[in-house]
This record gives C-alpha cells, sequence and structure tokens, in this order.
C-alpha cells in the first residue's frame, strides 16, 4: 500500500491535522506527517514533493492556514494527488486560507475539504487508494455501514422518546 504524507505549515496545526493521522491509522493506511513550510523552508518543501513519488507516497495532505500556499506549493512540485485543508483563525478565520486552497490555477488541482477538514482528507486519501486497493475500498464500504447504522440506531432512540 502507498503511503499519504501529512504536511502542516506550523506545528500550530497539529491539534486539527492528528485527527487524519488517527484515521490514517484507523484505516491502516502507513503514513508519515512532517513541518513544511510554503514561505519559510520553500526548498525543503519543493523537494519533498518533487521526491514524495519515488519515497511510495501515493497522496498528499496539507493543511496550513492565511496565505495558506502549502497545498499549492506541494501541487505545483509533483503529479501526485494533494488534499488541502484549509486551517482556521487569522484575521478572516480561515476564509482566506480557503479560498488560497481552492482557487488554484488550471492544470494544478488541488482537491479541498472544509476548514479544518482534517478527517474527511484522511478518507478522501482513503478513497483515491482504494481505487487499486480492494481490501481497503470494502474498508471504506464497512466504515459508510457502521455510520448508517449508527444514524439508524439514534433515529430508533429518537422515535422511542417521542412517542415513548
Amino acid at each position: 500500500m502507498k503511503k499519504v504524507a501529512v504536511i502542516m505549515g506550523s506545528d500550530s496545526d497539529w491539534p486539527v491535522v492528528k485527527a487524519a493521522c488517527a484515521q490514517l491509522k484507523e484505516f491502516g493506511i502507513p503514513y508519515e506527517a512532517h513541518i513544511l513550510s510554503a514561505h519559510r523552508t520553500p526548498a525543503e518543501a519543493a523537494a519533498f514533493a518533487a521526491a514524495a513519488r519515488e519515497k511510495d507516497f501515493g497522496v498528499l495532505i496539507c493543511a496550513a492556514g492565511m496565505a495558506a500556499h502549502l497545498a499549492g506549493a506541494f501541487a505545483a512540485n509533483t503529479t501526485l494527488p494533494v488534499i488541502g485543508i484549509p486551517m482556521k483563525g487569522g484575521a478572516a478565520d480561515g476564509l482566506d486560507a480557503l479560498l488560497a486552497t481552492v482557487q488554484m490555477p488550471s492544470g494544478i488541482p488541488v482537491a479541498t475539504v472544509a476548514l479544518n477538514g482534517a478527517k474527511n482528507a484522511a478518507v478522501l486519501a482513503a478513497q483515491i487508494l482504494a481505487v487499486s486497493d480492494t481490501a481497503l475500498a470494502e474498508q471504506l464500504d464497512e466504515a459508510r455501514a457502521a455510520m448508517a447504522r449508527q444514524i439508524a440506531e439514534k433515529e430508533a432512540k429518537l422515535q422511542a422518546e417521542l412517542n415513548g
């Protein structure tokens, strides 16, 4: 199975980003987490992205706030799928990060999840890897079925309370 790289622009992103790592771990997907900055360590970030395919990564997840150029910088240096997590905070409370992550030029896409959407970034990475991994696809199917069962249980509990 290919690995997933989880990249943060700053250690302050870790409290949110660790949810992506936990979700990857739950699916049994190998991952590495790193702090690299599009602005403070641009050469290192570009080198990591450029070498990611050779290092057996299949998807890159990049979390950044404010200017949020990290995912775009990674996408500019690899043809692997890049998923951006725009982080809340700053003067615009994350809207600037969302727009910076989602507004990529033609030919250099970044898949973008919701503000602080680390868990969904990991699920999307799993779905990408599952295109060529039947066992992982089955895990995703079971995870969806489990969510449906939880909702059905909650609905039954609500109806019992309302009609009790």
